[in-house]
């Protein structure tokens, strides 16, 4: 059944839904055959780590990795990226800051799309009122469970900065 539905699709030039990893890995080919060598250098240091991550989770069989295990190599990179752009401004080498602010902007578009501060705040509010937590003791398991609700789309600086807010306004 599966193979006539493959063959099927390809008579028709249909599209077979493709996974993250796959689709880095076209969009590397395309970059490579338009010239774009900023996105091709910084899509090739993403394959990479990402063969680097099968590696470490012995997965070498599988051709191609889960979204989610993507969608963690990514962030590993982006934070990565992060990191260096702010110790190349401190170092004064805007040239460097520069490449990796690039490299970052290809990166984020594999992403999921981050939560915004307003979405934040409203679910740790309802975490707090959940949990009955209400000062500084419960922040781990505040902090936990709005990670959790947030599945990834939450960056944790974000998380941490409004739960401290919230505990810290509520014990005044």
């Amino acid at each position: 059944m599966e193979l006539k539905t493959n063959s099927l699709c390809s008579m028709l030039h249909v599209p077979r839904f493709m996974n993250l990893h796959e689709q880095i890995e076209t969009d590397l080919k395309s970059a490579l055959k338009s010239g774009e060598k900023e996105k091709a250098g910084a899509l090739r240091f993403l394959i990479a780590a990402i063969k680097n991550f099968q590696i470490e989770k012995k997965a070498q069989d599988e051709q191609y990795l889960s979204d989610d295990d993507v969608i963690s190599v990514l962030k590993r990179q982006a934070k990565q990226r992060k990191d260096s752009i702010i110790q190349y401004e401190k170092g004064s080498r805007a040239e460097l800051a520069e490449k990796e602010k690039k490299e970052l902007a290809i990166l984020e578009n594999y992403l999921p799309a981050q939560m915004g501060e307003n979405e934040v705040r409203k679910i740790v509010e309802a975490k707090m009122e959940e949990l009955g937590i209400s000062d500084k003791s419960g922040f781990g398991r505040l902090m936990g469970a709005v990670m959790k609700e947030a599945q990834g789309k939450a960056e944790g600086d974000v998380v941490k900065k409004i739960v401290d807010e919230k505990l810290s306004s509520s014990q005044s």
